[in-house]
């Protein structure tokens, strides 16, 4: 070809162009002759297929891979961006899709190559449970796509790494390996996960950690993470739990307050299982328990000061020093009997003083008062308070049944609902209010429950007695009727005072009912002082008169028996013929 070559033209002056195109310059034989020249120069390349190539030379856009001979073909970078490793000599599969272009030039694909092949190796990884390396080209909704044997797989967000991960982005153009979990052969879907990877290295690790532990074993470890019922340590690939309750023999309010991220602490096995790879760690138990550090000469009776740490409905806990605590009951804070939840005497962070009422040095518990330290203002609660006598109290509670009033902090005593007022009321608020300053008469002790009775009515004057001066027995008054019922009539009396009359009471003169609203006379049948009840009766008023025209008729007709009877005794027998004479002619009509 060389000499052919000579012979015509100098080969930097060979117009490649020309010859592939219709120019007469290399027409005819002489272009059949060159070419058979050239290809005589070529190793046999076989068009669309996948054959082993060798790396010649690498750059940064291409890389040469020669199949044989002078066969070479230049390849984009960036289809071996999976293999970051590749060098010169490497052994690459290549497609070839043209022996040789317009110019002469051999076209192949690396990429082609990987795509035909790569379907069969990813199914065969699959299978096999391999270990492959994938490229990491880009982040998509959810996850990352990998670059796998030349085939896009699914990275799912879940599945990059055992802990959270925050920055996607770090793993961009990275090589990893990957465990291939899911392949779907009808969509030729493929998902992959680096996350089986490190769980498989881990549970290792677990497995030979937890095989060689034992409970009481002192270990170091990092702080991992921080929750709040816990911490987490990473002992070395596997995580251990110091809960809450372990960190400190005092009160936590949050694990960040003992410990910090990446914080290297010792710490000691409290237990652990092997089928379900728990372990419990403990932090406290590295340190002395305070009530064993406790004075030993500290007893019952004692005072002692502290810090309210906690608050419950029945009661506050007070810390003496971290780790030792005693409760103080809602009814050891005051003398108060209306004091029903610790909220309404304390809150967190008080410092008090306080006495100590029990202590249990086996169950490490104490208890303690507040009240204890002040007056009991129940001792000699009759010589201040004596029965009859007067006072001043503030309404503290209203309920149903009657008013509770304080006379001093401790001592309240209630006054029923029937001692409050003269009147019948239906209920304590018609009276007073929550707050109220009232006068009260004190009427019975109850020492033992630390129960006063009070009275307010007995301090004011008795309606009743002018009701009673007013509305004697027998005396008749006029009423209009109110109201009513099956059992009988209200009446209103001038306007102010209420009776009551049976039905049978409020029959007319003509023997029909009074009616709502009618105004007769009514006669006061009795009065009731214990109900503040005036019995009335209309029918008395009408019926009495009666009654004593009867009654003087009765007389009269006496009194006339009487004398006729007298007139009868005198009379003589000429008397009794004059009269049977009479008695003839008026018989005779003259």
């Amino acid at each position: 070809m060389a000499d052919f070559l000579n012979a015509s033209v100098a080969p930097e002056n060979f117009d490649w162009d020309a010859f592939e195109g219709s120019s007469s310059v290399y027409g005819g034989e002489e272009k059949e002759k060159i070419r058979e020249a050239y290809d005589q120069t070529l190793s046999k390349v076989v068009e669309n297929e996948v054959v082993e190539g060798e790396v010649t030379a690498i750059g940064k856009r291409e890389v040469i891979v020669t199949i044989g001979g002078k066969s070479e073909g230049v390849i984009s970078a960036p289809e071996f961006r999976y293999n970051p490793d590749l060098k010169v000599g490497d052994k690459v599969e290549v497609y070839v899709e043209s022996a040789e272009d317009r110019k002469g030039q051999l076209v192949i694909s690396h990429k082609k190559a990987r795509a035909l092949k790569s379907w069969d190796r990813v199914n065969e990884a699959y299978n096999n449970n391999e270990i492959v390396k994938g490229f990491v080209k880009t982040r998509t909704k959810g996850g990352m796509i990998v670059d796998v044997f030349g085939i896009e797989a699914f990275l799912p967000g879940s599945q990059i790494d055992i802990k959270p991960i925050r920055d996607y982005d770090a793993y961009v153009n990275q090589t990893i390996d990957f465990k291939i979990v899911k392949i779907n052969q009808e969509f030729r879907n493929v998902v992959v996960s680096h996350k089986a990877l490190l769980e498989a290295e881990q549970e290792q690790k677990r497995a030979e950690l937890i095989s060689k532990l034992e409970k009481g074993q002192v270990l170091e470890g990092t702080v991992k993470n921080i929750t709040n019922y816990g911490v987490f340590v990473d002992l070395g690939g596997v995580d251990g739990l110091i809960h809450i309750t372990d960190l400190s023999w005092g009160r936590v309010n949050h694990p960040e307050e003992f410990v910090q991220l990446g914080e290297k602490i010792n710490v000691v096995v409290l237990d652990f299982n092997e089928q379900q790879k728990r372990i419990a760690l403990g932090y406290k138990q590295l340190t002395p328990h305070p009530w064993d550090a406790l004075d030993e000469n500290l007893k019952v009776g004692d005072k002692v000061k502290g810090k309210v740490i906690l608050i419950a409905d029945y009661g506050a806990f007070v810390e003496l020093v971290p780790g030792v605590e005693g409760l103080i009951h809602v009814s050891e804070m005051s003398w108060s009997p209306r004091l029903h939840s610790a909220q309404e005497f304390l809150k967190v962070g008080d410092e008090v003083e306080a006495q100590i009422l029990t202590i249990d040095r086996e169950n490490r518990k104490m208890s303690l008062g507040l009240k204890q330290l002040t007056v009991n203002p129940w001792e000699n609660i009759r010589a201040k308070y004596p029965i009859g006598s007067q006072h001043k109290a503030v309404v503290r509670n209203i309920t149903n049944f009657g008013v509770f009033a304080e006379l001093e902090d401790g001592v309240e005593g209630l006054v029923h609902i029937s001692d409050l007022s003269w009147n019948k009321i239906k209920h304590p608020s018609e009276m007073v209010a929550s707050g109220d300053t009232i006068d009260v008469q004190i009427l019975d002790f109850d020492e033992a429950n630390r129960k006063l009775s009070l009275g307010h009515k007995q301090l004011l004057p008795n309606p009743w007695d002018e009701v009673e001066a007013k509305y004697p027995v027998g005396s008749t008054v006029e009423g209009t009727i109110a109201a009513v019922t099956d059992k009988g009539a209200t009446i209103t009396l001038d306007g102010e005072a209420e009776g009551f009359a049976f039905n049978r009471e409020i029959l007319k003169e003509d023997g029909k009912p009074a009616t709502v609203g009618e105004t007769l006379p009514f006669r006061v049948v009795e009065l009731r002082r214990s109900t503040r009840r005036i019995l009335l009766s209309h029918v008395r008023t009408y019926a009495e008169a009666k009654e004593k025209a009867v009654a003087a008729e009765a007389d009269n007709t006496k009194k006339a028996v009487k004398k006729i009877n007298s007139s009868v005794e005198r009379t003589t027998l000429g008397d009794i013929d004059a009269l049977a004479a009479l008695k003839e002619k008026l018989e005779k009509g003259e």
